[in-house]
């Protein structure tokens, strides 16, 4: 009696989760379960008593995922603790729990990467904790058999930043794969300039609030706006500082970010991912970061089928046998046409 394949997905913001589940849904011939975003040892401690309620480890993030998995009616395996698996696949390595380290593991990209700073290179030089770098470092783990990326642009990226280019495979990712989709929505507001703000501080890094907002009082020159909140932001806080300049101007603290930057005017922001779905769709953009380097890193367009294209990846990886995989990347005898098209 042969036995469905059992596949370990792990969550962690709500666009990991998104991207993940859309993965699975293509894949319905293993037994497919989920997870909130775990650690162990002292990250693990440190979560437990609350430390880490910030990332994506606790706080909103893991409610909104664990939210996302009962609405959706997906079976929950926190931790990985209840099965054994043939294959996990999670959006991040900044870290790994050891369980998942003796099994096929496959890594997603999830978004826009945070910036090369002087974090990063001591993380890379003095081969520090990677989450110390955030997702500037994603990808240096190299403890994973095969990584999916966005587009061409993100493979030499990563190719550069030290990257073994035999496990780079170039898929598109869910979420950033079909702009033009976001244009079919629900969200009942058109014709604004809408200011989505980062968690920059958040993460430890310097950001002049005050001056923002002076450029976007600048910028919108009395039009109709739409503030958006990152999710990891410290909501009362970004509120008091925006109620100072702007005390009638909407401000969602949830909601999709992509639906709203479909029916806006114009695009504000700092540097998240959703400046791709701004890209696709022509819209002004102002922000934080060079938008000739954010053209050539642009997510593949592939219609929505970047889901499609990772679970046959996971497919490979799934008939392969693991100890083959430890010898030699998946990409060594796996090279689909549909990457050579969007290579070449």
């Amino acid at each position: 009696m042969t036995t469905n394949p059992k596949v370990l997905f792990i969550g962690g913001s709500l666009n990991q989760t998104t991207i993940l589940h859309q993965i699975a849904q293509q894949l319905p011939e293993c037994d497919r379960y989920f997870s909130p975003f775990y650690a162990d040892g002292l990250i693990g401690l440190l979560t437990r008593l609350g430390f880490t309620n910030f990332t994506i480890l606790g706080g909103r993030h893991r409610q909104a995922t664990k939210r996302y998995l009962r609405e959706h009616h997906l079976p929950i395996d926190c931790g990985g603790k209840q099965r054994t698996y043939d294959l996990v696949v999670t959006c991040t390595d900044l870290l790994l729990p050891r369980n998942i380290l003796n099994t096929r593991l496959m890594l997603v990209q999830e978004g826009m990467l945070e910036a090369e700073d002087w974090r990063f290179n001591l993380v890379r030089t003095f081969n520090l904790p990677r989450y110390l770098a955030n997702t500037a470092a994603t990808g240096l783990s190299h403890a994973y058999h095969a990584f999916c990326v966005a587009s061409p642009g993100y493979r030499n990226l990563f190719i550069r930043k030290g990257v073994n280019p035999d496990k780079i495979i170039v898929t598109g990712i869910p979420n950033f794969d079909h702009a033009a989709g976001y244009l079919n929505n629900d969200f009942p507001h058109h014709g604004y300039i809408l200011i989505a703000t980062s968690a920059t501080r958040e993460t430890l890094k310097f950001h002049d609030r005050k001056r923002f907002l002076q450029r976007v009082k600048a910028l919108a020159f009395g039009r109709p706006m739409i503030f958006k909140l990152h999710p990891n932001e410290n909501i009362d806080r970004a509120t008091r500082e925006i109620r100072r300049y702007f005390p009638e101007v909407p401000i969602y603290t949830e909601g999709n970010l992509h639906h709203m930057i479909a029916n806006c005017d114009m695009l504000i922001a700092q540097n998240t991912s959703a400046i791709f779905t701004a890209l696709a769709l022509g819209k002004p953009i102002h922000c934080d970061l060079d938008l000739s380097t954010l053209r050539r890193l642009m997510p593949i367009q592939n219609g929505g089928r970047s889901a499609e294209r990772i679970a046959e990846v996971c497919r490979q990886l799934l008939q392969t046998p693991l100890a083959e995989l430890n010898r030699r990347p998946l990409r060594a005898h796996f090279f689909p046409r549909w990457e050579t098209q969007d290579l070449f």
